[in-house]
């Protein structure tokens, strides 16, 4: 089993484009490892994976395996499983057929291995069926059940869920999780969604207009952005960002605390209730300030509110570059 897929410094490039799809992309993803890959549209995540399978060609930089560079090998001597939002099931085959066809060998256990994969991801009893009479959810299952057949050394997953809907959504995305319990190779996983990135990835990158701008263990890069761009965007609301002399503070909305006696004060001018929490809009002279509060705390719009911001949870970016000040 391949221990590590990564890429050192990958460049690609479409003709009459204004830049690179790919800015010089570097991330290293381990056996056993997934990294969640999220970033707005556009942000090139599906060109990544496709630089990954060989089906397109970097302008300059690698693609490795265990170190090894793959950039004169074949898409299918890469042997990576892609698997697109659009399930792209053989419409004319049974699940049965399209699991099978993924088999790289015809032997005895061959219908053994169908049958324990699809019951694995929960569509054994779908086998005799055709993709059209399937759930969109049991389509995505199914080409999954496909890719894992094929015995790929590394799984690529291009928004998988993107056309569910909230409740198959959950369902599918812990199948993905459970796959680890069948599959010990590295997978990369895309999204534009940054919960279910969170959710799912043992490690986040986050992409933006090609490049990536920060990466690592999930949590410390959502509480500690390396930069503005990936503190505007993760997050359900983006981190508040104030100015303060020739640097920016930012802080989560979760994090800002409203108190009588807080020292920036502001008016409240919008109210959103998201069910168990609301979102305050609260007007400052230092300028606009999101702030999340339990759904039960009685703030209105018009209402004048104190604020502070916890010393442990504020981050210091460098306004001109818009890079974290450690």
């Amino acid at each position: 089993m391949t221990t590590t897929l990564s890429t050192h410094e990958l460049v690609v490039v479409y003709a009459r484009t204004p830049r690179p799809a790919l800015d010089r992309v570097s991330i290293e993803v381990s056996a056993g490892q997934t990294l969640a890959v999220v970033g707005p549209s556009g942000a090139g995540k599906t060109t990544l994976l496709r630089a990954l399978a060989g089906l397109v060609r970097p302008a300059s930089g690698e693609v490795r395996l265990d170190g090894r560079s793959i950039a004169d090998a074949s898409p299918q001597d890469r042997r990576m499983a892609l698997v697109f939002q659009d399930d792209a099931l053989f419409a004319n085959m049974t699940v049965r057929g399209n699991l099978s066809f993924a088999l790289r060998d015809h032997q005895p256990r061959a219908q053994q291995r169908v049958l324990q994969t699809a019951g694995a991801l929960h569509v054994a009893d779908k086998l005799d069926r055709r993709p059209r009479e399937l759930s969109g959810g049991e389509r995505q299952r199914a080409s999954i059940a496909r890719a894992l057949l094929s015995d790929p050394v590394a799984l690529l997953l291009d928004e998988p869920l993107a056309h569910l809907d909230p409740a198959l959504r959950r369902s599918v995305r812990d199948e993905v999780i459970g796959v680890r319990e069948r599959f010990a190779g590295p997978i990369v996983y895309v999204t534009h969604d940054h919960a279910e990135a969170m959710g799912v990835g043992d490690a986040l990158a986050v992409m933006i207009e090609g490049r990536i701008e920060d990466s690592g263990e999930p949590q410390r890069v959502y509480d500690k952005p390396r930069t503005v761009g990936v503190a505007r965007f993760l997050g359900d609301r983006p981190m508040n960002l104030l100015a303060d002399d020739r640097d920016l503070v930012g802080i989560r909305p979760e994090n800002v605390c409203v108190s009588a006696d807080g020292s920036l004060r502001g008016r409240v001018v919008r109210r959103e209730s998201t069910g168990a929490d609301a979102y305050l809009h609260v007007q400052t002279v230092r300028g606009d300030v999101t702030v999340r509060v339990p759904v039960t705390v009685a703030h209105a719009p018009g209402q004048n509110v104190g604020l502070e911001f916890p010393p442990a949870f504020v981050r210091r970016f460098d306004r001109a570059s818009g890079v974290a000040l450690e």
